[in-house]
């Protein structure tokens, strides 16, 4: 581990404040920004840059769940079956994802948020007005390893896979969704982060002041969630990603990557 000069703290701090407050405004851990910025402006692989955006996922998504449990309370049995289920498709995923080859996991991320990203702007319009459905508890499994397998394989996505999952196949609000997908999240980016760190995967010199810098501002992206319209929340979210997928790719070939 090396240390950063005044300005790299700086600039690592700054980047973590930002990434901290889309994180708690958007129910993710910030990583989704996090790991183009790395291997883009770092000049970092895949691997590396998700191991490292995995520091300053957990604290953000821990406090972010905090956050969104007081707003929206879950029973303790539906945080249970969605983030166990979550953790250990994570854990056995992470393993494999570590030791892949660089450019095979930074197409598969690109391809990934682009394809998520198109199919919330679709389908955003679909359920109008529509009343919130009761939550269908057995289905949360299913929600968790999908979300897990995400985690494992990218470092991120979980709540990405999950929010769409929750709101549109079990009809629950977006906040709602956004608070169960934390429940999902935070104990997998736990397991994740171990995992990647266990394979050298992971940058701390730079991560930790990431992760400081966000500690700061996620409750504020948090409170500002719970105050913009539905519908805007939704285009906002997708429009995020595929600007985030169409950056990835188009910096990968300039770089001749």
């Amino acid at each position: 581990m090396h240390f950063l000069s005044i300005n790299e703290l700086v600039l690592a701090l700054s980047l973590g404040a930002g990434l901290g407050f889309f994180g708690g405004l958007f129910g993710i851990g910030g990583g989704i920004i996090a790991i183009p910025l790395l291997v883009l402006g770092f000049g970092m692989d895949q691997p590396l840059a998700q191991g490292t955006a995995l520091v300053l996922m957990v604290p953000n998504l821990l406090v972010g769940w905090w956050r969104y449990s007081q707003r929206h309370p879950l029973a303790l049995r539906h945080a249970l079956l969605i983030g166990l289920s979550a953790a250990l498709t994570t854990w056995l995923v992470a393993h494999f994802a570590a030791r892949l080859d660089p450019k095979l996991l930074r197409g598969l991320f690109s391809v990934f948020i682009g394809v998520l990203a198109i199919r919330m702007l679709l389908r955003r319009h679909g359920r109008g007005g529509a009343a919130e459905l009761s939550l269908n508890v057995r289905a949360l499994p299913l929600v968790g390893m999908a979300g897990g397998s995400s985690m494992g394989l990218l470092g991120i996505g979980g709540g990405l896979v999950a929010t769409p999952l929750l709101s549109g196949w079990l009809g629950q609000r977006q906040t709602v969704a956004q608070s169960l997908s934390l429940a999902l999240v935070a104990p997998s980016s736990v397991v994740a982060l171990a995992t990647y760190a266990g394979a050298q995967r992971v940058d701390w010199s730079l991560g930790l002041p990431m992760a400081l810098g966000g500690l700061f501002t996620v409750s504020a992206g948090v409170a500002l969630a719970h105050r913009l319209p539905e519908k805007r929340m939704r285009a906002a979210f997708a429009w995020m990603l595929l600007t985030t997928a169409l950056w990835l790719f188009v910096g990968s070939l300039m770089r001749g990557q």
